[in-house]
């Protein structure tokens, strides 16, 4: 399966709709209790970019888009505009936003990650597409420099230490970041008509496993 480290055009899926989505398999037993599990360690998000279509200039380029990763052949780089920042919404990226790992004296690669919590609840999710210019690290207190200290793949989300840090130290980081996706459908259906009546099609796009 082929991946374009591409964006899909930001213009286009801002207004856009969708967001994460689980699995889970739920039995319900003879007593009426209930057994609940599921398959994925992580979510997967769904998005629909058709309703933020405005013009027939959005067509275009979303035909153009669709048309050079071959319908669902190939993923894409997305950005969600409801979450796309290691800290919150209306703060910028600090190298002290998400803590990434701790130092054993040994171990120099580190994934980036997003942490959700909520009360004494938390999940962890991976980070594989950082936006290049946007990621800061620090051991601790300490900022580090980027092809100095380590070096970062903006294709795994990997920090890869030129030193592994020493035990017990902090490893943090700050960032921007895509959603890898894929389109939903090979077929996308528009026409003159549905502008005029309001209506937008439906282009459903869908995270990918990278």
């Amino acid at each position: 399966m082929g991946f374009h480290e591409v964006r899909f055009p930001t213009s286009l899926s801002f207004g856009s709709i969708g967001g994460p989505e689980r699995h889970t398999d739920v039995v319900t037993l003879a007593n009426g209790f209930e057994e609940r599990n599921t398959p994925w360690r992580h979510s997967r998000r769904r998005y629909d970019a058709g309703v933020a279509l405005r013009s027939l200039d959005d067509i275009e380029t979303l035909i153009a888009f669709f048309e050079a990763r071959q319908g669902q052949v190939c993923a894409f780089r997305w950005k969600d505009w409801t979450d796309y920042k290691s800290c919150p919404a209306r703060e910028e990226p600090a190298a002290d936003d998400q803590l990434i790992g701790v130092g054993d004296g040994a171990t120099t690669a580190f994934q980036l990650i997003k942490r959700y919590r909520s009360g004494p609840h938390v999940y962890d999710r991976p980070i594989a597409k950082p936006v290049v210019g946007t990621v800061r690290v620090a051991l601790g207190d300490v900022p580090q420099r980027e092809g100095v200290h380590y070096t970062l793949d903006t294709t795994t989300g990997m920090i890869i230490f030129a030193s592994p840090p020493g035990k017990t130290a902090q490893v943090s980081a700050g960032f921007e970041f895509d959603v890898p996706v894929r389109f939903g459908t090979d077929r996308i259906e528009t026409s003159i008509a549905s502008f005029q009546a309001g209506d937008a099609p439906s282009v459903p796009v869908v995270e990918v496993r990278v």
